[in-house]
């Protein structure tokens, strides 16, 4: 059976879900899948534990230094412990060794920390967890360090943002050598609501919540994100949470940085994205239960929001293995 050698690369204080995103799609993918097979090899320098925090250790045999090609995919693993591998002058030299040998190469989270430490980033756009974006786009210039997207793929070479978009990105990279329907079983059997694209914005209105302490703030945001197909106007939110249009617009300034409008509008634009990644449903219908009333309004605040219209970004998500196999 023809094999894929899928190499992920930890650390000490690597991030578990990280490496477990990673491993059980594709392990799942073996299962559900047709050849050819991955062959997943987890490998660590010196093949040294990973302590993962104070509960849970990973072991295994394969040491790092002694891992040859040819390589499919060469993905480092991001966690608190990228930082000192990032300065591991033998950790480095073995990524970019590796690298020459692979067909492509792909980070989680701060794994891309090491991959801009190694120069494999040099010139190309990459992400990383929003927190640390600020601090890799001043730490390496190089890099053209865009915070937003979930995963980035530049040439042959792909970043993710936090933790979990490990997931959307090894989605991804199934579907590109699989076909999309491997990739939606999958999801399925990972029982993960949605395969997010790529250029999904990593704080998304769904999960930026506001501050607990607000109750009146949560509540409201919580009504419209339950109710986007509902009448969201500020005086309708107002009077439905018992203060005035100018009190609630102040709370929404003062917690959420952004106008009740504003955050309706945003709101309704995520929730129709993900209707055109995942559904068949025409622009009339998505338009109609994201609360835009016409697919003209969608179109207007789809571009607003995400630069392209969404007719677009249905065509160009759907194209996206396609395009990546050609």
């Amino acid at each position: 059976m023809k094999e894929r050698h899928f190499v992920v690369v930890g650390y000490d204080a690597a991030a578990l879900l990280d490496i477990a995103c990673v491993v059980a799609s594709l392990e799942s993918a073996n299962w559900y899948g047709a050849a050819p097979y991955y062959k997943v090899r987890l490998v660590t320098p010196g093949a040294r534990p990973i302590d993962c925090g104070p509960t849970v250790t990973l072991h295994t045999s394969e040491k790092l230094e002694r891992v040859t090609g040819p390589i499919d995919t060469l993905l480092v693993s991001g966690g608190i412990g990228s930082q000192d591998a990032a300065a591991n002058r033998l950790v480095l030299a073995h990524i970019r060794r590796l690298a020459r040998e692979s067909r492509r190469v792909a980070s989680v989270c701060t794994g891309t920390w090491i991959l801009a430490a190694a120069g494999l980033l040099d010139g190309r756009r990459a992400t990383t967890h929003w927190s640390w974006a600020d601090q890799l786009a001043a730490r390496h210039p190089e890099v053209h360090v865009d915070p937003d997207p979930i995963f980035i793929r530049d040439g042959n070479v792909y970043t993710s943002a936090g933790v979990t978009s490990a997931l959307d990105l090894t989605l991804a990279l199934i579907e590109e050598d699989n076909g999309a329907e491997l990739a939606r079983t999958v999801a399925r059997q990972l029982v993960t609501y949605l395969q997010r694209p790529g250029n999904q914005a990593q704080m998304s209105m769904f999960t930026a919540a506001p501050p607990p302490s607000n109750s009146l703030v949560k509540r409201v945001v919580d009504h419209i994100t339950g109710h986007l197909d509902a009448d969201l106007t500020v005086a309708a939110l107002a009077t439905d949470a018992g203060v005035s249009e100018r009190h609630l617009t102040r709370l929404f300034l003062q917690h959420l940085g952004q106008t009740p409008g504003k955050f309706v509008r945003q709101a309704r634009a995520e929730a129709a994205a993900h209707l055109l990644v995942s559904t068949s449903l025409c622009m009339a219908t998505v338009a109609s239960r994201c609360g835009f009333g016409t697919a003209e309004t969608l179109r207007q605040a789809f571009i607003d929001r995400y630069g392209v219209p969404p007719s677009h970004y249905r065509l160009t998500q759907s194209r996206m293995a396609s395009q990546a196999r050609h």
